[in-house]
């Protein structure tokens, strides 16, 4: 399974409405072209030197063709998208990451 991860440095400025437009259109935006099972908005808890706040969104892509998918059709038109809005108050980078395993633990009450 492949995730799909940006990090994104976002301008004080320009917080609270780029976290309001993630989670109520980009987000969803995303996940609506069908290539991703699921999104996660994390937020990462180190202060920058340069300032802003940074986060994670992990999307979890529903297989490498997918996540190819995205990237031929629909990935230019979302980052164009959030590059209209917030230009220079923002700064991301994008990796991609594989689950080789998964563990969980179950507590016994």
């Amino acid at each position: 399974m492949i995730i799909y991860n940006v990090t994104i440095n976002i301008d004080d400025s320009v917080h609270n409405e780029w976290l309001e437009w993630m989670k109520s259109e980009h987000i969803p935006q995303v996940l609506a072209t069908g290539k991703f099972k699921e999104a996660r908005l994390t937020k990462v808890l180190v202060e920058e030197e340069q300032g802003g706040v940074t986060y994670s969104i992990q999307f979890r892509a529903l297989s490498r063709q997918a996540l190819d998918d995205y990237y031929n059709n629909d990935a230019e038109a979302l980052r164009n998208e959030s590059s209209k809005k917030f230009a220079d108050k923002m700064l991301a980078f994008r990796t991609e990451l594989e689950i080789i395993d998964e563990y969980t633990v179950n507590f016994k009450e």
